[in-house]
């Protein structure tokens, strides 16, 4: 359900903006194509057997044993993770504030996805597994995205510039941008338990928190300048279920994910750069008491999310030799 929800909405943002086939959808095909047959290609490699499996294999042709040994029991071991997906956001309330100009609200803003345009929806992620294998800790990073559909028939209230806002316009009157694209960024650490081991289908839960760091593209037409930057914006939560399919070096895995993450973005009309050097100005204004010249944008990204990767597996000589 949730992904024939997300195709609608994609599609109709699509037609909605007038979307026509052009050589840049040619270059999006073939960024997606090649890093679908990346995954595919490290997949493959953890599947193959490796040296350590040789003298396995020759003292079984010794004894004349058969090769039905049973699948190797998690235990303790790391694992580094990669995975594509695609979420779905929930509609949710915008706020624009500026001190005596601004109190704008665009109630139940549709939010859009595009998570197989470039940038690509995707995430990476380090697990820790301890003794005994049931339990867990995971560090994950999320690379999602969210646009406010610009053509859309939409209600403001509130004030803009100092004056009632318009009832019914489209967003684009008023924005040049509105949008997180280069990242509803999330980073979280999360404790993991799996729920046992059939055969070489491994389930797991997780849940855990963290911070926001999205590229926040936010330009009203009337602000001289535009927002364009990596921010910290609050903190996130997620909740999860998955499938871990255990081949000889790594597996791969489908997940489902929901998350949510309350943003409250400095509007400071800077072009920013990269993350920490962004980090870094933020931080030094917070602690010069300096105000967002332009005001504070907020509102709440709660979502579904399905993705699916693979993880490269890390198992301690000790623990594989048992």
């Amino acid at each position: 359900m949730t992904a024939s929800i997300l195709t609608a909405s994609h599609w109709r943002w699509r037609a909605s903006n007038g979307w026509q086939a052009k050589p840049g959808a040619i270059v999006r095909a073939i960024e997606i194509s090649s890093a679908v047959a990346a995954i595919g290609l490290i997949v493959l490699a953890a599947a193959m057997p490796d040296g350590n499996d040789k003298p396995q294999a020759q003292a079984q042709q010794v004894s004349g044993a058969t090769s039905t040994n049973p699948p190797y029991t998690p235990g303790r071991e790391s694992t580094f993770g990669a995975y594509l997906g695609a979420p779905y956001h929930y509609p949710s309330d915008f706020h624009l504030k500026r001190e005596g100009l601004h109190d704008l609200t665009i109630p139940n803003v549709e939010w859009f996805t595009k998570p197989f345009d470039n940038p690509l929806y995707y995430g990476a992620r380090i697990q820790r597994w301890l003794e005994g294998g049931r339990f867990g800790t995971m560090v994950d990073f999320t690379h999602s995205k969210a646009y406010a559909p610009m053509t859309a028939d939409t209600k403001f209230t509130g004030t803009l510039d100092g004056k009632p806002a318009p009832e019914l316009v489209q967003v684009k009157d008023y924005f040049n941008k509105l949008e997180f694209s280069h990242g509803h960024n999330m980073l979280t650490l999360n404790g993991l338990m799996r729920l046992g081991a059939f055969g070489q289908f491994s389930p797991y839960v997780g849940i855990g928190g963290g911070i926001s760091l999205p590229h926040s593209e936010v330009h009203l037409k009337t602000d001289p300048t535009r927002t364009y930057e990596y921010q910290y914006t609050g903190l996130n939560w997620q909740a999860l279920f998955g499938l871990e399919f255990r081949l000889k070096t790594g597996s791969v895995f489908l997940e489902y994910k929901f998350t949510f993450a309350d943003y409250v973005a400095p509007l400071t009309g800077i072009d920013g750069s990269w993350l920490p050097l962004d980090m870094w100005r933020q931080f030094s204004r917070w602690r010069s008491g300096e105000e967002p010249p332009h005001g504070w944008a907020s509102t709440r990204l709660t979502s579904h999310q399905v993705i699916g990767g693979f993880y490269w597996r890390f198992v301690p000589q000790a623990a594989a030799t048992r």
